[in-house]
């Protein structure tokens, strides 16, 4: 799979996958249509429809298998996958569900949940099924797939950030490991960069970027519940990250691009693979996309957890993800959640682990792409003793990683927080105005009916 690819599926790549505002009309008159619904009498099984963004590639086949063994062994339930790209996918629930012609199953990205359930798309678990989520699957995935306490779905990808790092530079400036705390970032940072005679930057030190959500809010957030920041309240109504945790962030990133450590403009994706970033916090589904672009290189890569302010603090980091849930007006509730607890819970002999060691049909479907799942136990049967060290990390970091807020204006609030990073990065705020700016425009979005 391309590294454009990946980046279009994964949740850190926002700005590529915008959300659209008007839906394309050729999706408007193709997508639309209304799915064919069976009877369950005998000769005319019921048809479950399954709308995803896993429209091309490996990602399309990865989810086809499962769904193919489910119909090849179920005569009164089908399941019918139909996808848009993710551009369109947040537009395309909310559309079809006012034309009362939404897909019986959705794959939101756990971002949007809270804005789902407030427009009535997403249906609560049903008990038997939100217990086993709670017992299968890791807080932070837990946590992606609740609103307000309720689990509204079946968690599948999820992605942890840690801290990736070049072995080779880091050598080079005479340093043995990756940092383990802020003020070490910062020395290695330091260390690390390398501009020419003209001020032209050669290496940066840290890897800022205003290339995307990934190494902007993401990384941002990231550093943020390291410090045991928040980004929302608990209570969901406003900002948390004008404090001291979210000031010392916004401090640490003024510092290393003001000092020259970090050069906001560059495309991060293409300047690590090719030796020119020292380190960078991202997902892990970076591993797949590296290693397909820098080949041998590879080899000099490395990942740590994200550094902590200080020795002994509590690890914690950023994760976002994916769920499977149950549409609201679904006519066949009980067979659709039937399906997801087939597809996410049931465990079966992998393929991809040694001597067929058992995981479900989810988990094993995401290692075939790259991915992780908030199943702790399936990812250590998937990837064993013998797959990429790197990947260790991010599957450490389910345990203590810390979701995505959700709130139903979730989506406007990243998009706002992105923006005045960015005006802090680039010069144009102060790190008070930064966080009185953030303050004051996030709370208006979250706190405000909808």
């Amino acid at each position: 799979m391309t590294s454009s690819s990946r980046r279009t599926r994964a949740p850190g790549g926002l700005n590529r996958r915008h959300f659209a505002l008007a839906l394309p009309s050729a999706l408007l008159a193709a997508g639309c249509a209304a799915p064919y619904r069976g009877t369950g009498r005998p000769g005319d099984p019921i048809v479950l429809t399954l709308l995803s963004h896993y429209a091309s590639g490996e990602l399309k086949e990865a989810l086809q298998g499962p769904v193919d063994e489910w119909n090849a062994t179920h005569d009164r339930v089908k399941v019918r996958t139909k996808a848009v790209e993710f551009t369109d996918l947040l537009t395309t629930f909310m559309v079809r569900q006012a034309a009362g012609q939404g897909a019986d199953i959705l794959h939101p990205y756990c971002l949007w949940n809270g804005q789902l359930v407030q427009a009535g798309v997403l249906r609560p678990a049903p008990s038997e099924h939100a217990e086993e989520i709670r017992r299968g699957y890791g807080g932070a995935a837990v946590g992606a797939a609740s609103v307000g306490g309720k689990v509204y779905g079946y968690p599948t990808e999820v992605q942890t950030y840690a801290l990736y790092y070049n072995k080779r530079l880091l050598r080079e400036a005479g340093l043995a490991g990756p940092p383990r705390t802020w003020r070490e970032l910062e020395e290695t940072a330091y260390r690390t960069a390398r501009r020419d005679r003209y001020g032209n930057t050669l290496v940066q030190g840290f890897g800022l970027s205003t290339y995307d959500d990934s190494t902007t809010v993401g990384q941002t957030l990231a550093l943020l519940n390291a410090a045991g920041g928040r980004f929302v309240s608990a209570n969901g109504r406003s900002t948390a990250i004008d404090s001291p945790a979210g000031r010392a962030v916004f401090d640490l990133e003024h510092r290393l691009v003001a000092k020259g450590a970090s050069a906001p403009g560059v495309n991060v994706y293409k300047a690590f693979a090719s030796g020119q970033v020292a380190m960078v916090v991202s997902a892990g589904w970076w591993t797949v996309d590296l290693k397909g672009l820098m080949g041998k290189g590879y080899r000099d890569v490395g990942v740590a957890p994200v550094p902590v302010p200080a020795a002994g603090d509590k690890r914690a980091t950023l994760s976002t993800g994916f769920m499977l849930g149950v549409n609201a007006d679904s006519e066949h509730p009980r067979e659709a959640w039937e399906f997801l607890r087939w597809l996410n819970t049931e465990k079966v002999a992998a393929k991809n682990a040694g001597k067929g060691a058992p995981a479900t049909r989810m988990s094993a479907l995401q290692v075939s792409v790259g991915a992780l799942t908030g199943r702790a136990d399936d990812m250590r049967t998937l990837l064993g003793g013998g797959g990429d060290p790197n990947l260790r990390p991010f599957l450490d970091a389910l345990a203590y990683a810390v979701p995505e807020p959700n709130v139903p204006g979730a989506q406007q609030a990243k998009s706002l927080l992105r923006k005045n990073i960015e005006a802090l990065w680039t010069g144009q705020q102060s790190v008070d105005e930064a966080l009185r700016t953030t303050r004051r425009q996030v709370d208006q979005e979250v706190s405000r009916s909808w």
